[in-house]
């Protein structure tokens, strides 16, 4: 399978980008599925109906969460109809919607993504290492799917390798989002799993993390805060991992970092002719 995971969308200029590059995208690299972190992408603070159906209208199959999941109030409700938005799975039980499900590519293989918050630096929430193994327990990748995608949403780059480590092998992908950096470390681990720290973000990388520059340096260097963050306008870079699988095993045989427009180096795979 080829599999594109995209980090965290980032206001109006994250979306523009998947707009104008994820068509492409899927007919050039010939996508079998694409996930993308979607909890920024409402004006840089949650999700909506508007902006999701957005997002799936131009390739994205699933849209995956993390601490702004319930920013805009509507996806409290929004979630629990729409299968294809997940948020963290180690939420506390009773949280609206699911963070982890099974779901058929257009060629028919399956998938199951598993959306996870890390606990360091962030809301202490259910053990993220315990909550994935109880998902494992119900899927065996090339036995009941074809390939295993995991989104670690974290602060901490320690925490989401000591879970790459732990899932190595049993996983195609494990990917770290939340930072909106990407890192330089996107490898293929001893046993077969695909890993990067962190995707980076689709966003303004003229700015703090995709927010207008003008704010945080005002909240860091005089501790003043009084003025909602907003959302850099500049052109965004698409930031994301691609990964490639063994259709017998489901572990991958390919990994690489893509980085599209905007201010970033530009990282594009290609597919050999």
């Amino acid at each position: 399978m080829r599999l594109l995971f995209l980090g965290d969308i980032v206001g109006r200029p994250g979306r523009d980008a998947l707009v104008k590059h994820l068509p492409d995208l899927r007919r050039s690299l010939r996508l079998d599925f694409v996930v993308v972190n979607a909890e920024n992408a409402a004006a840089g603070f949650g999700i909506t109906r508007g902006v999701a159906e957005e997002l799936y209208a131009v390739g994205a199959d699933v849209l995956t969460g993390g601490n702004h999941s319930w920013d805009q109030k509507e996806a409290l409700s929004y979630i629990e109809s729409e299968p294809r938005l997940l948020r963290p799975h180690n939420f506390p039980r009773g949280t609206p919607g699911r963070g982890a499900a099974v779901f058929q590519a257009p060629t028919g293989r399956k998938v199951l993504v598993v959306n996870l918050m890390g606990r360091l630096f962030m809301d202490p929430l259910d053990d993220p290492f315990q909550v994935v193994e109880q998902v494992l327990a119900a899927h065996r990748l090339a036995g009941t799917v074809d390939a295993i995608l995991v989104d670690l949403h974290g602060e901490a780059t320690s925490e989401k390798m000591a879970l790459g480590h732990v899932l190595d092998g049993r996983v195609s992908v494990v990917v770290g989002t939340h930072t909106h950096v990407p890192t330089a470390d996107v490898m293929i681990l001893k046993g077969g799993t695909a890993y990067q720290s962190d995707a980076g973000m689709c966003g303004d990388y003229d700015s703090v993390i995709g927010m207008d520059k003008a704010q945080p340096i005002l909240r860091f260097t005089k501790k003043i805060s009084s003025e909602r963050l907003s959302v850099a306008t500049g052109e965004a870079t698409l930031c994301g991992l691609y990964v490639e699988t063994d259709d017998r095993t489901g572990l991958a045989t390919r990994a690489e970092p893509l980085r599209l427009g905007g201010r970033l180096a530009p990282a594009l795979p290609t597919l050999a002719s």
